[in-house]
């Protein structure tokens, strides 16, 4: 029967034209589970549009443990090895929308060179693959590139940095945790909410949209006001309703 409801729910999805994998591992976990815990009220809302209600499953919206995580070891956070500019961007490249596809990697260098050549330095910590398929399209990169950095570190280059350029999902939070706008190179984001409230602008890869979104949101910072992902208290939240529950 898993297997069944899996295959019509993979169905529909791609009838949605759904892209990201991160979603759909959401969409297929949240069917088979008793517990569902919402980062936000857009993430309830969107249970109800998958007829949640008429489920026999629990929803609660008590916040973001990222946030938590966040605001927890913030005060643990440590430089990278190595000398950084005074003032930078912090960009992250990796997702496969972008490496896989020759001319949207190729806008995003474009442009990520000339952000730092003309508006501020750019800061990249490099994966691996990332900087192998760069190469092998004979792409040039001329920003400060490092080497990838664990949490800790990634946490420090958030909390100092300017602004955040990204393709990545989790860090579109991460910068708002921190107060930093964000410009994230993607067709589509799963924080929807962050678009709604400013904090975040959705382009395209198309290097002269990268670059006006850069100009125009860096050194601006944004304001949690609304406590979007629960304040740093969801994973306390969490726990009281576990324990409610007998888990």
């Amino acid at each position: 029967m898993q297997h069944i409801l899996v295959a019509h729910v993979e169905a529909c999805l791609r009838s949605f034209n759904i892209q990201m994998p991160e979603e759909i591992n959401r969409i297929l976990t949240d069917q088979i589970s008793d517990l569902l815990f919402c980062p936000t009220d857009i993430a309830v809302q969107n249970l109800n549009n998958e007829v949640f209600a008429n489920k026999p499953v629990q929803v609660f919206q008590l916040g973001d443990v990222m946030q938590d995580s966040a605001l927890l070891f913030a005060e643990q956070a440590v430089a990278p090895a190595g000398d950084l500019p005074e003032s930078f961007i912090l960009t992250t490249l990796h997702c496969a929308e972008n490496t896989d596809n020759p001319e949207r990697l190729a806008a995003i260098v474009a442009a990520l060179n000339e952000i730092n050549a003309t508006l501020a330095p750019v800061v990249l910590p490099l994966h691996p693959r990332t900087r192998k398929v760069i190469a092998q399209h004979g792409l040039q990169l001329n920003v400060h590139l490092i080497d990838p950095v664990g949490y800790f570190e990634m946490v420090w280059l958030l909390d100092h940095c300017e602004l955040v350029l990204t393709d990545s999902d989790g860090v579109q939070k991460e910068a708002f945790f921190f107060g930093k706008a964000c410009v994230t190179m993607r067709e589509q984001t799963e924080w929807v909410e962050l678009i709604e409230v400013g904090a975040n602008e959705l382009v395209v890869a198309d290097k002269g949209k990268i670059i006006g979104a850069a100009t125009l949101n860096l050194g601006r910072r944004v304001q949690d006001t609304a406590q979007l992902y629960g304040g740093g208290k969801a994973a306390e939240r969490i726990v009281s309703e576990l324990l409610k529950a007998g888990v």
